[in-house]
């Protein structure tokens, strides 16, 4: 007796299904793919201020009339700051006097708004076109009879007055600062001193 095997011929059905499992397993390929990065850096505003050499000297030899001095101080202010700065001007502490020990040079009671001409006596400072002062040009002067020149004296620390508001950025923007002083031969030998302080704000 004979056998013949017949090989099975699988169901359409069967066929698709593993048509599908065939597809489903195979690698996925794509033609490009796209990822975004955002870079951020914040820059910090930033300030720099400093005056020409740190003192100014306006030594007086005094006469019985009385001899004045004028000498200048230049601000210098940096910023990268699009809304500018202010620069502020104040005593660095409570007493606004020049003093020598015991011996003082008053400050002027003019003010920046209401500047007075000096006494003899009297020390003060002013800025060209700033408050009150006028146009100006202020000229550098040494022994002088006093003038007309009008001063104001430089407020006490805390109360400070503003010399210039600008308001974009700055590089090396330079502010003029004068000071004065004026005295008799009633007024004491001696070396008199005070400190000032500038302060650059950024707007």
């Amino acid at each position: 007796m004979k056998f013949r095997v017949r090989p099975l011929r699988p169901k359409r059905g069967h066929i698709l299904a593993i048509a599908t499992a065939a597809f489903l397993l195979s690698p996925v390929i794509a033609a490009a793919d796209t990822a975004n990065t955002t870079i951020s850096t914040t820059i910090s505003a930033v300030i720099s201020v400093f005056t020409t050499n740190g003192t100014v000297n306006a030594n007086v030899l005094p006469t019985v009339s009385g001899a004045q001095t004028t000498a200048s101080d230049t601000v210098t202010i940096s910023t990268n700051d699009t809304a500018g700065y202010t620069l502020k001007l104040e005593d660095a502490n409570a007493t606004t006097n020049l003093t020598s020990g015991g011996n003082n040079i008053t400050a002027t009671t003019g003010t920046q708004a209401s500047p007075i001409a000096l006494t003899a006596g009297k020390w003060g400072y002013r800025v060209d076109g700033v408050g009150g002062f006028g146009a100006g040009p202020t000229s550098p002067g040494s022994n002088t009879a006093i003038g007309s020149v009008t001063y104001a004296g430089v407020p006490a620390s805390g109360a400070p007055n503003t010399l210039k508001t600008t308001a974009t950025t700055a590089t090396n923007d330079t502010t003029t600062v004068w000071y004065s002083v004026a005295a008799d031969t009633a007024q004491a030998i001696g070396t008199y001193t005070d400190v000032v302080t500038y302060t650059a704000l950024t707007n």
